[in-house]
């Protein structure tokens, strides 16, 4: 008998995974624990390792697909198993054609998986029409290729998007859906010659995410100025003998972050979260760092900044953006981020306006350090070191005021950072 294994819930929120690779194949034989499946999930590759030891008998999901978390992957034959699983399905099916029959759950029935939506967009199904043998009616991917293959799909449906959920810790799933039309893929023409790229399952992530955000955080920004003269004297003062005693590049983002965290702890309302019903204030500060490679963005968490000084923030992102660029990243190394920098000035942009990292409340993208003349206090004109500091915030959570005071704060946390002043260690 065949063990259903189910995709995971990898990390707060995450409500659905992409299978990038798999890594068995039917007749495989594993044990518990090894890994059967590298699984994309909040911009970052994780492997799924199995719940049993048996062997491998079917793949359902498959390459670059998406699955909602709790959907069926593969199922495996348990080494020693003696009797199927007794699941909310297999009991339905036993109940079917007794003479005492049970209402059916169709609780589920309108939640859509996004393998769902795509199959039944590609092939015109309605979605109303379709009886699912997922929990509470679901329709699954199974459901949908079994009535391709029939020949008996019910045409002309009006399409809904996903219900979206807000999971919080130790709370059930918060639903709220949307009923509205799917838009059709628009027709496009090219001119000239083109090339196709194919969306890595990283790619779609991000934009899944990106339009996430978009859609349903109101997006606000700001941008504030900050003279960082004295911290480019003592940093450059500082980096040759930080280098020959740990081994690392003293960078300017450390200085940033430690800025940063000081006025989240000044400012707890902006270490926050949308929650549905709520917002949630964490009193840890977990800062979510952005970390570009050629294709791809990864946003890594540096766990309890508050408690790290400017070597250890140091240290911190060294490590990350290696496993970034190793591929050696892990799951866990994403979750829990409370406030995201984004370092957009290490490629040269001078102002920008960053999208949130949903559910968070708020983003910052520290910019490039740039010289530039200033009208100093006495009315003299100096050539100066300045860094513009760009902030998106989700207005649901934040208003202008208290941004506004944030960012002030890290500016004249910035300003006052000296040699006399600064501590690295």
């Amino acid at each position: 008998m065949a063990t259903k294994i189910t995709m995971p819930q990898l990390g707060e929120s995450v409500t659905e995974g992409t299978i990038t690779k798999w890594l068995v194949k039917p007749g495989d034989q594993v044990n518990k624990y090894d890994p059967i499946a590298e699984v994309m999930t909040d911009k970052v590759n994780a492997e799924i390792p199995s719940s049993y030891t048996g062997t491998i008998k079917e793949l359902i999901a498959g390459e670059d697909e998406t699955i909602a978390v709790g959907e069926v992957i593969c199922t495996i034959t348990v080494e020693g198993e003696a009797e199927e699983e007794v699941t909310v399905e297999t009991l339905q099916e036993e109940v079917v054609g007794t003479q005492e029959q049970v209402p059916a759950d169709t609780s589920n029935k309108k939640r859509y998986s996004p393998a769902v939506l795509k199959l039944a967009q590609e092939h015109d199904i309605n979605l109303e029409q379709v009886n699912g043998s997922g929990r509470g009616g679901r329709i699954t991917r199974k459901d949908l290729l079994t009535l391709i293959e029939s020949g008996g799909v019910p045409k002309g449906a009006p399409m809904t998007e996903p219900v979206k959920e807000v999971r919080t810790p130790g709370k059930a799933a918060v639903s709220d859906r949307v009923e509205t039309k799917q838009a059709p893929t628009p027709p496009y023409t090219t001119s000239g010659r083109v090339e196709e790229l194919p969306i890595s399952g990283v790619r779609k992530a991000i934009a899944n995410n990106m339009v996430r955000s978009k859609h349903e955080a109101p997006h606000a920004w700001m941008m504030i100025e900050v003279d960082v003269t004295d911290l480019v004297r003592y940093r450059n003062k500082m980096k040759d003998e930080f280098y020959k005693k740990e081994d690392i590049k003293l960078t300017f983002l450390p200085f940033f972050i430690k800025a940063t965290v000081d006025a989240l702890k000044e400012y707890p309302q902006v270490n926050s979260m949308w929650a549905g019903d709520k917002i949630i204030r964490h009193k840890d500060v977990h800062i979510s760092l952005a970390v570009a490679t050629e294709n791809e963005l990864f946003v890594p968490v540096i766990k309890h900044a508050d408690e790290k000084t400017v070597k250890g923030l140091a240290r911190e992102i060294n490590d990350l953006a290696t496993k970034v660029r190793t591929n050696q990243l892990k799951s866990e190394d994403m979750q829990g981020g409370t406030f995201t920098v984004n370092n957009t000035g290490s490629f040269g942009s001078i102002q920008s306006q960053p999208i949130i990292n949903y559910p968070q409340a708020a983003i910052l993208s520290v910019e490039s350090i740039v010289k530039r003349p200033v009208v100093l206090e006495n009315d003299a004109i100096a050539v100066r070191h300045m860094v513009n500091l760009c902030m998106s915030l989700d207005h649901r959570i934040l208003d202008g005021l208290v941004c506004g005071k944030f960012l002030g704060h890290i500016k004249n946390s910035l300003e006052s950072m000296n040699e006399k002043n600064t501590s690295i260690y």
